[in-house]
C-alpha cells in the first residue's frame, strides 16, 4: 500500500440530518478535511447525489451503505455505486454478499470494505443476537474471508486492528470507526480508541463523527486529530 498522508487518513462522518447541514459542515471544514463518510442518515436525505457532487469536487467519499441482500441486488447496487465516483463503499462481511460485490465491481476503482462487527456491539450484544463467537473472533473470521474473496479493506474497531492487520497483511485497508479523542464522550460506541491508539494499532483510516461535528470549532477539532495522526505515524516509524 502506498503511504497515506495524515490528512487523508481522517474520514469525517457526515452524520447530519440533511444535505444543507452537510454542505455547511464541509464548507466550514474547508481544506482541513479531504475525506468524508456519507452514511445511512444522509443517504436517505438526498445524500447519494451529495456524495456524487463531493467526488466531482475532488473530495474522497466513503459511501457507508452497508450492503446486505440477495446476490443480484448487491451486485446491481455496486454497479450503481461505481458510477458515483466514490472511493470506498461498505458491504456487510457475509461471504455471498462480498463475492457478489467484488464480481460486480470488476476493474473499477471503487474500493470495497467488509464490515465485520459494528463498533456499537460488544460480546454481550452478539450473544443477544444469537452469535456464539466473541466479537474479536468474529472479526478475525470475517476479515480472513474478506481477504480470500478479494475485498479491498476491512471495517473493524480499533481494538481489533492489530489482529486484523496480521490476518489481512499490508495491502488491505483497515478503517476504524469508534474514534474518540481523549476526554470526549463515547456516546453509543462500545469498542473505542483515541486517534493515536488506533494508528499505533495498525489502522489506516479513522472515521470521526461527533467529536468534530459537535465541536464548538469543527475545523480546529479536525486539525487537532490530524496532528495526533501525524504524531502516531511518526511513532509507528512511517514516513
Amino acid at each position: 500500500m502506498q503511504p497515506i498522508p495524515a490528512r487523508d487518513r481522517l474520514i469525517v462522518a457526515l452524520d447530519v440530518p440533511d444535505v444543507d447541514a452537510a454542505e455547511a459542515l464541509v464548507t466550514g471544514l474547508g481544506d482541513s478535511v479531504t475525506f468524508y463518510k456519507v452514511g445511512m442518515q444522509l443517504i436517505y436525505a438526498g445524500g447519494v447525489d451529495f456524495a456524487r457532487n463531493l467526488a466531482v469536487a475532488g473530495k474522497k467519499v466513503f459511501l457507508d451503505a452497508k450492503l446486505l441482500d440477495i446476490d443480484n441486488t448487491v451486485a446491481h447496487a455496486v454497479e450503481s455505486i461505481v458510477r458515483l465516483g466514490v472511493t470506498f463503499a461498505t458491504v456487510h462481511a457475509y461471504p455471498k454478499a462480498m463475492q457478489a460485490a467484488v464480481t460486480a465491481r470488476g476493474e473499477a476503482s471503487l474500493r470495497l470494505l467488509g464490515v465485520t462487527v459494528l463498533t456499537s456491539m460488544d460480546d454481550a450484544d452478539l450473544a443477544d443476537a444469537g452469535y456464539a463467537a466473541r466479537a474479536a473472533d468474529l472479526v478475525a473470521a470475517r476479515a480472513a474471508r474478506a481477504r480470500a474473496i478479494g475485498m479491498d479493506g476491512i471495517v473493524a474497531s480499533p481494538a481489533e486492528a492489530t489482529a486484523v492487520r496480521r490476518i489481512v497483511g499490508p495491502d488491505l485497508a483497515i478503517v476504524t470507526p469508534g474514534i474518540r479523542p481523549a476526554g470526549t464522550d463515547h456516546g453509543d460506541q462500545r469498542r473505542v480508541a483515541t486517534p493515536d491508539m488506533a494508528i499505533r494499532a495498525g489502522a489506516d483510516y479513522l472515521v470521526v463523527g461527533r467529536p468534530i461535528n459537535a465541536a464548538a470549532d469543527p475545523k480546529s477539532a479536525a486539525d487537532a486529530i490530524v496532528g495526533e495522526i501525524e504524531a502516531a505515524i511518526a511513532a509507528r516509524g512511517e514516513a
